[in-house]
């Protein structure tokens, strides 16, 4: 994804670890959206907090330039650009943005200056090492090109504010502070810097936090603890007045003049500095690192909730690792391993012949894990939010119906994805099988008053199937079956409780409605945890379950064909349409097969009549896609317009749209979108199912939206992480850790396939070539891992 100069953008990158928040980069490569104190924070810049470069000839001249690109309109701030909003620095006149994830690369040019500037930025990410790809760091290294034809002195400084007793903003939205601080220039060897650190509490309290800005140079670093102590906005042009005079910071600098008056800086700011000489043509890199520790939180979704004995302070998980300056610590010693093993996951995913733009949206909405979409505990459990609101997390607790379309984390970070079983089955399944789909008791609140969610307790057996597969641990299977035995039989019982293989009573969905009757998006789903079922009670030597589910499903593959399909595609049968809200009786469900797509990704076969599937999943690209929003109508949320393209949830190609369609039916959902394409692809329509991916990533473009925040009820939805489902359909990837095989069955017709693959046990690329003679070559290529106990099927 690459993203030049333009009028503005709506690009931002994150950076930072599992579950420990972000910091992330616009378009201008300015630091923006700190979101550290266990919630999200979009918009939040903290203030005077930049880097800047100043070069200076043989002869003196010197030229000092922020390292970000120019400030693009509109400009409608009421009292223009607060000074530390930092409008007015001078700054490169172009810029260009590239991001491969984890990493982030800007090339920075500007006429008057004699040099160019380029920053890599990157949290380390390596998939199956968890702990590694949750340290709360951020590794900046900008790159610095003598352009001229003589030797230049250049120096890199970073600043930052000292965020650690942060109390709010004012109602000009002035960040405001309170309470005692220290600025500390620290020397540990691998690195030296700033610690940021408050003095009225320690790391007991809740709202313990601390920070610091280092740089692992040690040849020509300076710093300044703090700006000046002048009033207005002295400090800040005692700074750039500072650095500009001789590109070194002097400690203890006070700017000089009578009558004003002296006073505690508002905010605290300090400086790193690093300074070198440059030959002509010569590149040198100036790194930085930032790092944070906000080790606790309260044991509830709540993030404003008072502490209390059934609320107590609670550590994340994160803070094993120990404070800002340890994580830095750790993060440089390591860097050579960090960054090898997180660029060898970049490199192989962008390496593979697969379409651009499915390389972007899986690598894209990995950004969901390590949004504060998700979060971890001391205790290693995995927590997601359905996605971000600006200041707090949006529809709290695991949501099964809005996680059942997630793909990416079971792959990459399989563990993690056991952990939500875990809570799913162990913690919010209760002994009739009733499973709640928001996981409130999990963290010491009431059970969700909701009704059960049939899409999401379905889904959650066939997830449980995928991941026994994905890691081959009977104890996992068993411990898990005996509750999700029991939310299956739920499911018999209270669902279809003729056992004639339909559900067909009150079934709430991730629509945020009931939809009653016969569906075949539940019912769909309801085959495929039969499938699964069966598979798991067979192996555990249970035939008489095993046969029981065969049968259930079998009766109920017949049924469902007979009521629902239409020639083209499954409809819901319900007598009439209009008795009850929120249906779509003879409409054209863009999730209509959602148990099949799921089936496929698992390995659990076709679930009813495979030339029916075909026409069905066929239809909805060809009745769903709209090519252009224009004239289209959608009286709902609005995330496609105008010239975009993109995949509606529902139409009625035959009529009968009921007076009250289900909520959402006229919205376009990314999750959604990535789900029926790599149904699609699953089927043999790969031309129609990549058609539907690079219409949801034109609309990401970073011009009109970010290409790393898919939304839907929030930012970074969770639902997004679907798109790693296109990938596993074009390779045809499946894992059998149980017996110990790989599948690949390439989707698209080429003479040279390769792609990236993950399971639980390693991770690399499979290469397939034709020989002159026709002869299939396949090898695999083990990146990271031990895969030499598999073979491939």
């Amino acid at each position: 994804m690459k993203i030049m100069d333009q009028t503005s953008s709506a690009a931002k990158f994150l950076l930072g670890g599992i579950g420990t928040g972000t910091i992330s980069l616009d378009h201008n490569a300015r630091l923006c959206d700190f979101e550290l104190w266990n919630a999200p924070n979009k918009g939040f810049r903290s203030p005077y907090s930049f880097f800047a470069v100043r070069t200076e000839t043989s002869e003196g001249e010197v030229k000092t330039k922020a390292l970000e690109s120019r400030l693009m309109p509109p400009f409608p701030q009421g009292h223009g650009f607060h000074i530390w909003e930092l409008g007015g620095l001078p700054r490169f006149e172009h810029s260009e943005m590239t991001g491969e994830y984890p990493f982030i690369r800007y090339l920075l040019t500007d006429a008057e200056m004699p040099v160019e500037a380029r920053l890599e930025a990157f949290t380390p990410f390596i998939p199956l090492n968890t702990d590694d790809s949750s340290l709360p760091v951020a590794m900046f290294r900008y790159s610095i090109k003598n352009l001229a034809r003589e030797e230049l002195t250049v120096s890199v400084a970073g600043s930052m504010a000292n965020l650690c007793n942060l109390s709010g903003q004012d109602a000009w939205t002035n960040p405001q502070f309170s309470g005692e601080y220290t600025n500390r220039f620290v020397d540990q060897g691998s690195t030296r810097g700033i610690h940021y650190v408050p003095l009225d509490r320690d790391e007991s309290v809740l709202n313990y936090f601390e920070m610091a800005l280092l740089t692992p140079d040690s040849e020509g670093v300076s710093h300044l603890d703090y700006w000046g102590d002048g009033t207005w906005w002295d400090e800040l042009q005692d700074f750039w007045s500072d650095f500009t005079e001789d590109g070194a910071l002097t400690p203890g600098r006070i700017a000089k003049g009578l009558h004003g008056y002296t006073k505690q800086p508002q905010i605290p700011m300090a400086s790193v500095c690093i300074k070198k000489r440059l030959a002509p043509g010569e590149e040198a890199q100036f790194p930085f690192v930032i790092s944070w520790y906000r080790p606790n939180r309260v044991r509830s979704w709540d993030k404003d909730m008072p502490v209390s004995d059934e609320h107590p302070i609670i550590r994340n998980y994160y803070a094993k690792f120990g404070p800002a300056l340890m994580t830095a610590d750790y993060l440089v010693r390591n860097l050579a391993r960090l960054e090898g093993d997180s660029r060898k996951f970049a490199d192989a995913l962008r390496s593979s012949t697969l379409p651009e733009s499915v390389i972007d949206a899986v690598s894209a909405n990995i950004t969901v894990i390590r949004s504060n979409t998700c979060f971890r505990i001391e205790d290693g459990t995995f927590f997601g939010w359905e996605g971000c609101h600006d200041k707090e997390g949006s529809c709290a607790g695991n949501c099964t119906h809005v996680w059942n379309y997630t793909q990416t984390m079971a792959f990459l970070f399989p563990e993690l994805e056991r952990s939500m079983r875990e809570t799913e089955f162990l913690r919010e399944t209760d002994d009739d099988g009733y499973m709640a789909f928001r996981a409130y008791r999990a963290l010491g609140d009431a059970r969700s008053k909701h009704p059960p969610a049939a899409d999401g307790q379905l889904g959650t057996i066939v997830r449980l199937y995928r991941d026994w597969k994905l890691c081959g641990d009977d104890v996992f299977l068993k411990t898990m079956w005996r509750k999700a035995k029991l939310a299956l039989e739920y499911a018999c019982t209270h669902w279809d409780p003729d056992e004639d293989g339909l559900l067909d009573g009150q079934q709430h969905n991730t629509y945020d409605i009931e939809f009653f009757g016969v569906s075949s998006m539940i019912n769909s789903i309801f085959f495929a945890a039969l499938r699964a079922g069966e598979e798991i009670s067979r192996y555990l030597g249970d035939e008489t379950a095993a046969r029981r589910y065969s049968d259930l499903h079998a009766r109920g593959a017949r049924k469902l064909d007979a009521l629902s399909y239409n020639g083209e595609y499954y409809e819901q049968r319900i007598a009439d349409v209009d008795e009850y809200k929120y249906q779509y009786g003879k409409g054209c469900l863009a999730d209509q097969l959602l148990g099949q797509q799921l089936a496929h990704v698992s390995g659990l076969g076709y679930l009813m009549d495979p030339a029916h599937i075909k026409s069905a999943v066929r239809a909805v690209h060809q009745h769903n896609l709209v090519r252009d929003f224009r004239k289209y109508c959608n009286l709902q949320r609005t995330y496609a317009l105008n010239g975009d393209g993109g995949l509606v949830l529902c139409t009625w190609p035959r009529g009968d749209r009921p007076k009250n369609p289900f909520t959402y039916c006229d919205e376009v959902w990314t999750g959604i979108e990535y789900q029926v394409a790599s149904h699609l692809i699953y089927e043999g329509f790969v031309n129609e199912g990549l058609e539907i991916v690079e219409a949801c990533r034109a609309r990401h473009d970073g011009i009109q939206r970010s290409p790393w925040n898919e939304v839907e009820c929030g930012h970074h939805y969770a639902r997004s992480l679907a798109s790693y489902a296109v990938l596993l359909a074009l390779s045809g990837f499946r894992c059998d850790a149980v017996n110990k095989t790989l599948t690949f069955n390439p989707a698209m017709n080429a003479d040279e396939f390769s792609c990236f693959f993950c399971c639980a046990d390693g991770w690399g690329l499979y290469h397939q070539t034709h020989g002159v003679d026709g002869q299939l070559n396949r090898r695999i290529e083990t990146l990271h891992g031990d895969l030499s106990g598999y073979r491939l099927a």
